[in-house]
């Protein structure tokens, strides 16, 4: 490979096999972004309780977080495009439910049970995603070769990122045009057509393990113990998990647009977006110019300036200056991701992605669904704004002791990583 093609912004979208892969992940992510949207617009429609909003990312955590405690072993012995396969199947069944729930003659389910068969599928939706997201990143890094790897973790965040956009406008857009049901379908179909598109990827084989055999538990314990080993990698998750525990807003964006914004489903789905929105405007600078030099400071500076625009947020009672929060933040957060992604890649060796990946889901995703299930018990404990202001500030205080304990991260450049 020539020095100007892999210096080129756009080298890892020239792997036809790549492009598949990151058009189907596109689409998996929407279908959920959008569903995630409805379902903390139908939760908080029905209870007008935050602290049943945030229960939305209980319900998700637990069998998450138990499933991704053995599902990177299982990702590193079974090929990655079966359980992926296996996953979305289970996930495109969960959008079915949803649907199902609204339909003429179900109504009955949400009628008579509440909002408890809704906390129900997303139970069962994570545990699809407790196997999906480790096979997903590992099935990834087989996809394209090392050297090009960074380029393709930046155009896999913009395609998460551009979900991230399309989703919740889409789903705030058709609740308030033609109701949730519509979005259920919209979502249903989506999801459907990632599934094909996915299972055009061709196979590939299961890395083969270094070393010895080990025993089950020991294989368990080898992917946490390589992290903890590791204080770039330790270092670059617990800060991003600290900072959406408590930095993090999203799941609380329902109830500030209808209590503090006084603003109905359409402007919900802007606000639900605008995080997504910076986030990708910082993505497409990224490509173009990847922060290889001072990495490590612009990591903690990104999480830092996360926090300031999560209190910004919180006090505003304007609505374009909490859109213009909510997309700042985004951006702030685009830089923490790529650079944590490619960390925990280039320094994880091939036959342990899967595990590595299982931690890092463990860290990253339970901090998204813990986070809401903060956000919404110390909104119901202390009010709905200064949960949020609190929460920020325990963010900036997480990038100060971060800062101090792990000096490698502070001092870590990524163009010493990746070759």
């Amino acid at each position: 490979m020539t020095k100007s093609a892999s210096a080129s912004p756009f080298i890892s979208l020239q792997v036809p096999e790549f492009r598949n892969f990151l058009a189907g992940k596109f689409l998996v992510t929407l279908s959920f972004i959008m569903q995630s949207t409805v379902v903390f617009w139908q939760i908080d429609h029905i209870t007008h309780d935050a602290f049943f909003v945030g229960l939305i990312g209980f319900a998700e955590l637990v069998p998450n977080v138990a499933v991704s405690l053995f599902s990177g072993l299982v990702v590193d012995t079974i090929p990655r495009k079966k359980i992926i396969s296996l996953s979305l199947t289970g996930l495109t069944f969960s959008s079915f439910l949803l649907l199902l729930f609204t339909l003429p003659g179900f109504e009955w389910i949400i009628q008579d049970y509440w909002v408890y068969p809704i906390y129900s599928v997303i139970f069962f939706s994570g545990i699809c995603r407790g196997f999906l997201s480790p096979s997903i990143a590992a099935f990834q890094t087989q996809l394209v070769s090392k050297e090009i790897f960074p380029n393709a973790a930046t155009w896999s965040g913009v395609a998460w990122q551009g979900s991230a956009v399309l989703g919740p406008m889409l789903g705030g857009l058709l609740i308030g045009f033609n109701g949730v049901q519509s979005a259920y379908l919209a979502d249903f179909c989506i999801m459907v057509f990632s599934l094909f598109l996915l299972l055009l990827v061709p196979s590939k084989p299961v890395p083969e393990k270094q070393g010895e055999k080990e025993s089950i538990w020991k294989s368990l314990g080898t992917g946490w113990k390589f992290v903890f080993g590791h204080q770039l990698i330790l270092g670059a998750i617990s800060l991003d998990l600290f900072a959406v525990l408590f930095g993090g807003a999203v799941a609380l964006v329902p109830t500030f647009s209808r209590e503090v914004l006084g603003m109905g489903p359409e402007y919900y789905g802007i606000l639900r977006s605008a995080p997504a929105i910076g986030a990708v405007l910082c993505a497409l600078f990224i490509a173009v110019k990847p922060p290889k030099t001072n990495s490590g400071v612009i990591l903690l500076s990104s999480v830092f300036g996360f926090g300031l625009c999560m209190i910004v947020f919180a006090l505003s009672k304007n609505f374009y200056l909490s859109c213009a929060a909510l997309i700042v933040s985004g951006s702030f957060d685009m830089v923490s991701v790529v650079i944590r992604h490619t960390i925990v890649q280039m320094y994880t060796p091939e036959h342990m992605r899967g595990r590595v990946s299982a931690v890092n889901n463990i860290f990253i995703g339970s901090s998204n669904e813990l986070g809401a299930f903060e956000s919404g018990a110390a909104a119901k404990a202390f009010g709905l704004v200064p949960s949020v202001v609190v929460g920020g500030t325990l963010t900036l205080l997480t990038v100060g002791i971060v800062t101090a304990i792990a000096p490698r991260l502070r001092k870590m450049d990524l163009k010493d990583i990746t070759v």
